[in-house]
């Protein structure tokens, strides 16, 4: 039997042949997915200068990362801590795929950051303002540009195609990886290296964080009744976006084809989520897969530990998915990892890969009292052993940007 090689809804198929992390719960993906499965928290006490300054005091930090085991000195005075984790994300997904970029015209890169190289800022603008220097390093400006990440990996793997970087808040990373899913698709590109890189805690990303009175003290607990605020986390994660024929003709193993994509803005309120601007970005790309609602088992929602995006998200789901809410099941891996921002929804899509190829849905930890606006199956605590066919991956940003994205299990 032959595979069709086009979408339903036109152009190239498209599927995922290779993924790569580093993040608070692993410094690869195998680990990511095993902390996944374990239901590890990776958020606690964060440990960098002047921290005892901060209000908030834990996030998600990479742990025991040592920058000189992945590059020489010489190299490390270009990149920022995110341009760092989004190469090394890259060097893992390219190895994990098998793939070497021949044609290097018809290979691209697209990345998602919200901050860029926010601690390559934070630590000029101390030297300048709190320690009176009057010259900075004659690179910052390469480390802090929120391409430098992109362009790093462009170089590195000589890859000559489309190369950019998308910055939309907590939606950075489902808008570059819809964005490479359509370059293949529309026949732009044959493959696609694309995810998100975050690394925003430091004194002043944090601080700044602190004004909007979003954050918890203590623990990310989405669509619990006593939850009290996100918590940040940093890293990256990284894959490779093929098209199907490319992908059989070098007998690629396929993780899972991406089926669906869509994106919406709410164009109401710069903060607040917007009930019908996320049921627009479901729809869509439920319908851009061609899927009914109900095909779709598990939902990696964007699960922020806040009251009003976890209770907006909920109607929303329900209002999407009808009497089907109710045996979908939907979790935030946020608790776990913490809210990347840019990066997020690239960690978040592990979890997707994981659901699809090993029938294992990640839980929602921390989850302690039900609450009766969430009352969806948030898998409290505990991965659960299930088989699903499809599942949705939710972003739903500052400024009223969503992108949700559909994956299958490969057929």
């Amino acid at each position: 039997m032959t595979l069709p090689l086009d979408h339903p809804r036109g152009g190239r198929r498209v599927v995922v042949t290779g993924q790569g992390t580093i993040n608070a719960l692993g410094a690869t993906a195998s680990a990511t997915r095993a902390g996944m499965r374990e239901g590890r928290l990776g958020i606690g006490p964060l440990d960098f200068q002047d921290v005892d300054r901060l209000s908030i005091q834990i996030g998600g930090q990479i742990r025991g990362y040592d920058p000189e085991a992945h590059f020489s000195r010489q190299a490390l005075s270009l990149l920022d801590p995110f341009t760092q984790f989004a190469l090394v994300a890259a060097r893992e997904a390219v190895a994990d795929a098998g793939i070497a970029f021949a044609a290097a015209d018809r290979a691209g890169v697209v990345l998602g950051t919200s901050g860029g190289g926010l601690q390559t800022q934070d630590e000029n603008y101390r030297l300048v303002y709190q320690e009176g220097k009057n010259r900075v390093h004659p690179l910052v400006i390469p480390r802090l540009m929120n391409n430098a990440a992109a362009s790093q990996i462009s170089m590195e793997m000589k890859i000559e195609g489309p190369t950019y970087t998308v910055s939309t808040a907590c939606a950075s990373s489902n808008h570059a990886m819809g964005q490479a899913f359509q370059l293949i698709r529309s026949g732009m590109a044959d493959v696609v290296l694309t995810g998100g890189a975050e690394s925003m805690l430091c004194f002043g990303g944090i601080k700044a964080w602190e004004g909007l009175r979003v954050m918890s003290r203590d623990a990310c607990r989405p669509f619990s009744l006593n939850r009290n605020g996100m918590v940040q986390g940093e890293g990256a994660a990284m894959f490779v976006f093929e098209a199907l024929d490319a992908a059989l003709a070098r007998g690629a193993r396929i993780l899972a084809e991406v089926t669906g994509f869509a994106m919406t803005s709410d164009a109401s309120d710069i903060v607040t989520p917007n009930l019908d601007g996320a049921v627009r970005a479901m729809r869509g790309a439920l319908a851009d897969a061609g899927l009914p609602a109900e095909a779709v088992g598990y939902i990696n929602a964007h699960g922020t530990g806040t009251t009003v995006n976890d209770k907006t998200e909920c109607a929303a789901v329900r209002t999407v998915f009808g009497p089907h809410a109710d045996r979908l099941m939907i979790s935030s891996t946020k608790s776990m990892h913490g809210h990347l921002i840019g990066g997020t929804g690239a960690v978040e899509m592990i979890a997707c890969l994981m659901a699809l190829d090993e029938g294992v849905i990640a839980p929602t930890i921390g989850y302690e009292t039900p609450d009766p606006d969430c009352d969806l199956d948030v898998v409290p605590n505990v991965a659960r052993d299930a088989r699903v066919d499809a599942v949705m991956t939710n972003a739903f940003a500052f400024g009223g940007l969503n992108a949700v994205m559909v994956l299958q299990a490969f057929r």
